[in-house]
Parts: structure tokens; C-alpha cells; sequence
């Protein structure tokens, strides 16, 4: 079994539909610096609501809200089909975990949307930007820093991490990198939204000094249908973050993803915290 299908594993409890309940654990594969990866963590979410007998569609977006980090050890997802409509359904979810005393906690909120797509005319806005193909490139050699790190192969293209924190205001925030799971599995819609959060935080790039940050809420939103999932495959994605705003601790990220093709598969958007 890949890394990340073992990250996602659930296990629904009972049969009860409100809120169907599902138990996980968290993975070392995907830990980060306090806890999970938060695109893993979000991509849980949204396995849950995938698995749900009553689902409508497939993802159109997830909102997931970071409350508090997941420790190591079990969890539970609890998610809520809140509305169904003709077209959408819209869904509630949260993650719930014990704390020291054995009381339990909400960790993480979301709220997200399925749809039914039909076929209309349609049109790109954001085209792919012109930028050297994966095989130019070499690996960004930075898997020891964090776990969730060596399960992804990723080669900048423009706007790395700073060589030196030397306090040097940076001209712009923009990052683009190639990006596939390591090893190589086919793209689905949990794996794309866990890529949508694998971007640094833009303010190292900014001010180039290091400094502790993490994401508070981010909102992802799906454009792809399965099909076009499917054809992507194992390939790479194209990922593009910039902030737009820094300001009294806290900025914003907005960021795309594009297959080889030049397919915008999906977009995002998320406001971070940073510590001063």
C-alpha cells in the first residue's frame, strides 16, 4: 500500500449517518514539525466525506479550519451531509481527538461542497506558465527537514527557499515547482488537495528570515473532473503560490495546479499565521 493511502485509512464506526463517524491514526510518513502535514490532514477530511454511502457528485471545494494540531495516535472524522440539492451537497466535518485526560476535542473543522458537473462551455483564465519541463530540473534535496517531505519529489523552477536568512527583503513572493507523490501514485482528488498545501511559507521567501508560521484555514477548490484525473495519471503537477498580503501576523496564499498538459486542475487560497 502507497505511504498516502495508509495515511487515509478509516474505518467507519457503526452505522449511524448523523454525523457518520470514521477512526484513523495518524501517520509518521506525513508528520511535520508539531503534527500532521496539513494537506494530509485536509485530504483525511475529504476521504471521509468520499466514503460517505449518501454522497452526491464528486469534490467541488473543501474549506478545512485548523484549530489545533493532531498528536500522534487515533482520531476520529465525523461528517454530516448538511444539504443536498439537485446539483451540490454540502457538507459539514470535523476531526475529533482525545487529549491527555482522555476528553475529547474538536482538532479540525471543515465544510465542503460535492457536485454534480454537466457538460457546458467552458474556458481557462489562468493559462500555465511557460517554464522548463520536470527532466531540466534537479531535486529540491530538503526530505530530511520534515517527514511529509520525503513522500513527495518536488523540482523548483523559481522562488526557493532562501540560500541564506539574511533578513533580505525578497521583490516578490512567487514560487513554481514540479511536484509528484514519491513514489509515484495515480492522482486523485485527496492526493491534488494535499498538494494544493505543499508550498512554504511565503513569508521565508519575502523577508527571508526564518520564521514559525502555519496555516490556520485554507480553501481548495476542485476544477478537474475524475476523467481528466485519470489522465493525468502518475505525472507531474505544476504548482504556482504567491501572497498577496502580510500584515499584524498573519498572510494569505493563493496558489494553482496544473497537470503537464496545461490543465488547471485545481486552486486555493489559505491565511497562515506567522510569529513576528
Amino acid at each position: 500500500m502507497h505511504a498516502f493511502d495508509a495515511a487515509l485509512r478509516l474505518e467507519q464506526i457503526g452505522t449511524d449517518r448523523l454525523p457518520a463517524r470514521f477512526a484513523g491514526h495518524t501517520s509518521a510518513d506525513y508528520w511535520n514539525m508539531v503534527g500532521p502535514f496539513g494537506g494530509n490532514t485536509a485530504a483525511v477530511v475529504l476521504a471521509a466525506i468520499l466514503r460517505h454511502p449518501d454522497l452526491l457528485g464528486a469534490p467541488l471545494s473543501i474549506t478545512v479550519n485548523y484549530a489545533a494540531a493532531l498528536t500522534q495516535g487515533p482520531f476520529e472524522v465525523q461528517v454530516l451531509p448538511a444539504r443536498t440539492n439537485r446539483s451540490t451537497q454540502h457538507w459539514t466535518a470535523a476531526i475529533v481527538q482525545n487529549d491527555e485526560e482522555g476528553q475529547a476535542q474538536v482538532v479540525t473543522t471543515a465544510t465542503a461542497v460535492t457536485a454534480v458537473r454537466r457538460e457546458t462551455w467552458s474556458l481557462s483564465d489562468r493559462p500555465m506558465p511557460l517554464v522548463p519541463a520536470p527532466a531540466e530540473l534537479p531535486v529540491r534535496g530538503v526530505e530530511r527537514a520534515m517527514a511529509w517531505l520525503g513522500q513527495y519529489e518536488m523540482r523548483p523552477v523559481s522562488g526557493s527557499i532562501p540560500e541564506a536568512w539574511d533578513d533580505r527583503l525578497g521583490a516578490d513572493s512567487t514560487t513554481r515547482l514540479w511536484i509528484r507523490d514519491q513514489p509515484p501514485r495515480p492522482l486523485d482528488f485527496c492526493s491534488l488537495l494535499a498538494c494544493s498545501d505543499v508550498f512554504f511559507p511565503r513569508v521565508w521567501l519575502r523577508r527571508a528570515t526564518y520564521t514559525p508560521a502555519g496555516t490556520v484555514s485554507i480553501t481548495t477548490y476542485f476544477h478537474a473532473s475524475a476523467q481528466e484525473l485519470q489522465a493525468t495519471g502518475q505525472g507531474w503537477l505544476l504548482g504556482q503560490a504567491s501572497a498577496q498580503e502580510f500584515r499584524n501576523g498573519f498572510f494569505d496564499q493563493s496558489a494553482q495546479l496544473w497537470n503537464e498538459a496545461g490543465v488547471l486542475l485545481a486552486t486555493s487560497h489559505q491565511i497562515v499565521y506567522y510569529k513576528a
